[in-house]
């Protein structure tokens, strides 16, 4: 208790909650209104990728290569009702159960591929806005606290507060820049770079399946053909 006590006196002067309105209220306010909604849910619900582990492909790769087992021993329609949890995958696995070629499915997942680095990006996007824009409304919390503190310079009391607003707005503003929005938007950067690699790994073992099971999908109309001319 007496430590808790003593790092509470210490950050008292520090918190003054009208600084902390003007600068926090400030930023979010600009980056809603310069952000779509669906951007800022995604730019939220990226913060729950930063604990994880970085992206690796390799565990898709051994899926695909189990796939591809399956498929030689029962056919390709047994894929139908493989339980695949990446969303990229399961689309390039979906169009060669569907009898799409190796051209085909190597346009899906490259669209899924470029898709999903939009996402990353205007998450990305969010908080480096968000970044630029908390040093301005701290400079804007500085001028609120100084207009504050010239028209009550009357009352010596007033003027001591106004001040911490003026201070203590700048202060924010370069913490929640610097050290909050920043690094979250690098680290998301790293982690969207590192990924879209990794996922550059998954296209040769996908067409690679849809061209061992393209032909099997081929042989009756070539087969139908012969018969005919026959």
């Amino acid at each position: 208790m007496t430590s808790a006590a003593t790092v509470a006196q210490m950050l008292g002067p520090f918190l003054d909650p009208a600084a902390i309105a003007i600068v926090g209220g400030g930023t979010l306010l600009a980056v809603v209104l310069r952000t779509s909604l669906r951007d800022l849910a995604g730019a939220m619900a990226a913060l729950a990728s930063l604990p994880r582990r970085r992206f690796d492909a390799t565990p898709l790769i051994d899926q695909i290569a189990a796939l591809g087992r399956i498929a030689r021993r029962h056919g390709v329609m047994a894929l139908d009702r493989s339980v695949i949890a990446d969303p990229d995958v399961a689309a390039a696995v979906a169009a060669i159960v569907d009898g799409q070629g190796p051209d085909d499915v190597a346009e899906i997942v490259q669209h899924c591929r470029r898709a999903r680095i939009e996402r990353q990006l205007a998450a990305v996007e969010v908080w480096n806005g968000a970044a630029e824009v908390a040093p301005a409304m701290g400079m804007i919390g500085t001028l609120i606290g100084l207009v504050a503190m010239f028209t009550r310079m009357t009352d010596t009391s007033a003027i001591g507060a106004a001040m911490a607003i003026a201070l203590l707005a700048t202060l924010y503003g370069a913490i929640l820049a610097n050290l909050v929005a920043a690094p979250i938007a690098t680290r998301l950067k790293r982690r969207a770079r590192i990924e879209a690699f990794e996922r550059t790994r998954l296209e040769g073992p996908l067409i690679a399946l849809a061209m061992r099971e393209r032909p099997r999908g081929m042989e009756r109309p070539v087969i139908a053909e012969l018969a005919g001319v026959a």
